[in-house]
């Protein structure tokens, strides 16, 4: 009734803050081991575990967060839906897959990461440190995937505090285990790999035990056999979210590529669009991610109703949280085109030219951000009604499919500056096609609500409806 009822924007307010300060402390985890690494061990270490290794374990979490938005996506239609034998096998076919999943990522990391390490073209002198930490990383694989989708679960049901406070138990061990196995028994980047994984053991235990006790579901050690059917609507998702953090890789090894090209024959040089640039993602990155909270939050809520048949209610849920990322986008844009001196600074202040480009890049290149922050969270509102490739085709359209065609050639045209205008011309077509996606899943949305069509379909709520209306 909670989430069927009452204030929305209370619900999704709800929700979002435990994820927000997850992400929080996600970050803080993993700065953990860079920070302690770089102060007690050495350049060479502290490029392994934040270089290349931390990359590939961007594109691993990525996948697994994927994984687990399915899973949410999946058990809250069926629990809106109140069919509690099919919430009983998504929640053991999530469980058992994430162990399965991952002892095949176990299998595949420990012997393939020295050749991902060499493709990525990691230096000689830091091979050794980053084979070594993302071997023990691969180690505690099945733990990280088994706390993503405990997480994902518990979110699907309502409870978005208890996979936070998991985090918090993991990261607070992290970081007390870094200093110890770092800094005063000296073993280096295995010791900060040892302290993570240990970290991750300590929030899978206590998810899985808290799924191990009596509540409206509960784990059951005789039912942890994958269901085709569920996994077929759970996969697309992880897939999903591995290409669009694919993808994000491809864009930026372009655009520092064109930027060191083009940026050379400016009056910039090629150092100074580089770092402009480096910075202005950052910014960029920590915006998108509050926008991905507020329609993650969203998710279970729009997943829950949307199981229930309450059509009117997922279309009200949208619209807030349309309104919601349409505020985080202004404040955002007239923080960019106000303000770009004072944020550059806080990244340390340069010289003329430097804060030249810096105000550029942020009146330019993320002129867009309102449009983007409406796109992306229409992509992920896709994901909660079970549209996974639509969404994905969606993401996909501003990230890589836009954004690397004219970051390429937008320079030939209008020198180093042009890198800048392939985010805004990015975001103004794929805004256009989120549009266009939303305005036809409205027209059904509608026809359910009006009854045309066939209420045989619109009774059985979940994935039965999702296949009618999709």
């Amino acid at each position: 009734n909670r989430i069927t009822e009452g204030s929305i924007f209370g619900q999704l307010l709800l929700f979002f803050f435990p994820i927000l300060f997850g992400t929080f402390f996600q970050q803080l985890y993993n700065t953990a081991d860079a920070m302690v690494v770089g102060r007690f061990v050495g350049k060479q270490a502290l490029a392994a575990v934040g270089g290349s290794t931390s990359t590939l374990i961007n594109l691993l979490v990525g996948f697994f967060v994927g994984l687990s938005s399915g899973a949410t996506v999946v058990i809250s239609q069926f629990y809106g839906a109140r069919k509690a034998d099919k919430v009983h096998w998504a929640v053991h076919t999530s469980i058992a897959f994430s162990v399965i999943g991952g002892i095949i990522f176990m299998i595949v990391g420990l012997v393939g990461s020295p050749w991902a390490l060499e493709a990525m073209k990691t230096p000689e002198d830091v091979m050794g440190h980053a084979v070594v930490y993302i071997r023990i990383y691969f180690l505690g694989i099945i733990v990280n995937l088994v706390y993503n989708m405990g997480a994902g679960i518990l979110r699907a049901v309502g409870d978005s505090r208890r996979p936070l406070y998991f985090l918090i138990a993991s990261c607070f061990t992290n970081i007390i285990l870094d200093v110890l196995l770092v800094a005063v028994l000296g073993m280096g980047v295995a010791g900060a790999a040892l302290a993570t994984i240990t970290g991750q053991i300590v929030s899978a235990l206590l998810a899985v035990y808290y799924l191990f006790r009596p509540k409206s579901f509960r784990l059951k050690r005789v039912s942890f056999k994958p269901d085709a059917e569920i996994l077929k609507h759970v996969l697309p998702l992880g897939i999903s979210s591995f290409l669009t953090q694919v993808s994000i890789v491809v864009i930026m090894a372009v655009m520092n590529n064109v930027l060191v090209i083009y940026g050379a024959g400016s009056k910039y040089g090629a150092d100074i669009p580089m770092t402009v640039v480096g910075i202005v993602m950052k910014v960029f990155q920590i915006v998108i991610s509050v926008v991905v909270g507020i329609a993650a939050g969203a998710q279970p809520i729009v997943g829950y109703n949307y199981g229930a048949g309450l059509w009117r209610r997922v279309k009200l849920i949208f619209r807030t949280m349309m309104a919601a990322e349409f505020s985080v986008g202004l404040v955002s844009l007239i923080c960019f085109e106000v303000f770009p001196v004072q944020i550059i600074s806080v990244f340390g202040s340069e010289d003329g030219l430097y804060n030249e480009f810096a105000v550029l890049a942020f009146r330019v290149f993320l002129g867009g951000i309102v449009l983007c922050c409406i796109q992306k969270s229409c992509s992920i509102f896709l994901q909660s009604i079970g549209r996974p490739a639509l969404s994905m085709l969606l993401s996909l359209l501003r990230d890589f499919v836009l954004s690397v065609p004219l970051t390429l050639v937008l320079p030939r045209f209008f020198g180093v500056t042009g890198a800048l205008y392939s985010g805004p011309a990015a975001d103004v077509i794929s805004f256009g096609a989120a549009v266009l996606c939303m305005a036809a899943v409205f027209r059904k949305l509608n026809r359910l609500e009006d009854g045309e069509v066939a209420l045989s379909g619109a009774s059985q709520g979940g994935l039965a409806v999702e296949r009618k209306i999709c």
